[in-house]
């Protein structure tokens, strides 16, 4: 009698597709400066923004993905310095959003609670910044690739599909979860007009994380 020997479940391409699943859900759900920026861009703006800001996002990690599909993640491993340039690039530039948080933040600082007027939406470009957001994060796309190599079978005759699949879940998972933060921060945008204190408050607390997040990258982190 033969042992028995577990098999695991293949979908074109794909294996261990719940498994993925899984940890894609869990990967969405850790903070980072892409889902921060849509809930505050949706607490100040509203829905509507929000989700171009979603959009960005969308795009951003679309190409990301593709890019890591590619084969550009070698060109990275082939050029250190092209890869360190464009990280610190990044990192720059999350620094600068949260400088400009945290300027916006001490210019609408009021000193009581009076009905705060509200900013203009368009001076906003959710699309844009996000965008940039995910763009200059270059480890995205050798995140990508360590990722959703492991659920790709070596021997299936169409690895671009099964890659296709995994970025399909990746943002429908993504979508979802900024969909809840969107209908949350339209929520705060309520409490925050009657507390124009505890709105400036936050908005530089939100500046001081994006300013945390552009020192982690530029040290290594933010994958």
């Amino acid at each position: 009698m033969r042992p028995f020997k577990a098999e695991r479940s293949v979908f074109y391409g794909v294996t261990d597709l719940g498994t993925f699943v899984l940890g894609t859900i869990f990967i969405v759900l850790v903070p980072g400066p892409n889902s921060l920026y849509v809930m505050t861009i949706a607490s100040r703006f509203g829905i509507a923004a929000g989700y171009r800001g979603a959009a960005g996002i969308f795009v951003g990690d679309l190409i990301l993905m593709t890019l890591a599909a590619t084969g550009v993640a070698s060109v990275f491993q082939a050029n250190p310095a092209l890869f360190v340039a464009l990280k610190y690039a990044g990192a720059a530039y999350l620094v600068f959003l949260g400088l400009s948080l945290l300027r916006t933040a001490l210019a609408r600082r009021p000193a009581t609670d009076a009905a705060p007027a509200l900013p203009e939406a368009g001076t906003a470009r959710p699309f844009r910044v996000a965008l940039l957001i995910s763009l200059m994060n270059p480890k995205a796309i050798l995140f990508y690739v360590s990722f959703f190599i492991q659920f790709v079978s070596p021997g299936y005759a169409h690895p671009a599909l099964s890659f296709l699949i995994l970025g399909v879940v990746v943002q429908l998972c993504s979508m979802a979860y900024l969909s809840v933060l969107i209908f949350g921060g339209t929520w705060l945008a309520d409490a925050f007009r009657r507390r124009p204190r505890l709105s400036a408050t936050a908005t530089g607390g939100v500046g001081a994380l994006f300013i945390g997040f552009g020192v982690k990258l530029a040290g290594g982190g933010l994958a």
